[in-house]
């Protein structure tokens, strides 16, 4: 094509990273009102571009999931695979157990019911007190909405987890890291994507296949 190499999606290989989220950047590739936006903090690529696997509020930090392969991403988000997203939260004012029950047994907001699947006292005093808390959706804000349902602020919110990848405290704010090829293909199987070495093979067959017999046209009779 005009001299051109073209690169095939099918030829490109699968990565994925994960992006310690510092506070006061925004989600999005391009922002309106000029915020700094996690896609600045990740490696250039060519030919291809970085997909993000779920977001985080501006006010938000913690473990963002980004990949170069589409239907990884959209699978990963896809409530039918119920991929638990884990959280530390610090919130304000004493919690009992009776509103720690409400928040698993289910609390209307405006958009249905939703609650925690699990919640665990990481400690802390006062204004300091940490809870973590698991969800398998990723609605707007719920983590913080559901708090504000029973009447408690959420002044920290960090995400620790997202389905089996867990963000390792040696990733700093504002840093990223590659997942290695094992855990990645970990990933494709369990949302039903073949592993790196299948999609190669079946690349390579479908070029095989490609490369079969060359047919002169036949003259046009006169």
């Amino acid at each position: 094509m005009d001299g051109r190499y073209v690169i095939r999606k099918d030829q490109v290989k699968t990565r994925v990273l994960m992006l310690n989220k510092p506070i006061d950047y925004v989600c999005t590739n391009h922002d309106p009102q000029q915020r700094q936006t996690v896609y600045s903090l990740l490696p250039k690529l060519h030919h291809d571009r970085w997909i993000g696997i779920g977001r985080l509020d501006i006010n938000s930090s913690g473990l963002l999931l980004f990949t170069n392969n589409g239907e990884l991403a959209n699978r990963f988000m896809h409530p039918k695979y119920e991929l638990e997203r884990e959280y530390a939260v610090r919130v304000l004012g004493a919690v009992n157990e009776d509103t720690l029950k409400t928040l698993q047994s289910g609390v209307e907001l405006d958009d249905g019911e939703a609650k925690f699947v699990t919640i665990i006292d990481a400690g802390g005093q006062g204004a300091n007190h940490w809870y973590h808390v698991t969800l398998k959706e990723g609605r707007n804000r719920e983590v913080r909405r559901l708090w504000e349902a029973v009447g408690h602020k959420v002044s920290r919110l960090h995400r620790i987890r997202y389905g089996s990848v867990q963000l390792p405290r040696s990733i700093k704010p504002g840093r990223y890291q590659e997942l290695e090829s094992g855990t990645t293909d970990l990933l494709l199987e369990f949302v039903g994507l073949a592993k790196q070495e299948e999609q190669e093979r079946s690349s390579g067959k479908a070029n095989r296949q490609g490369r079969g017999k060359q047919y002169k046209p036949r003259k046009k009779r006169r």
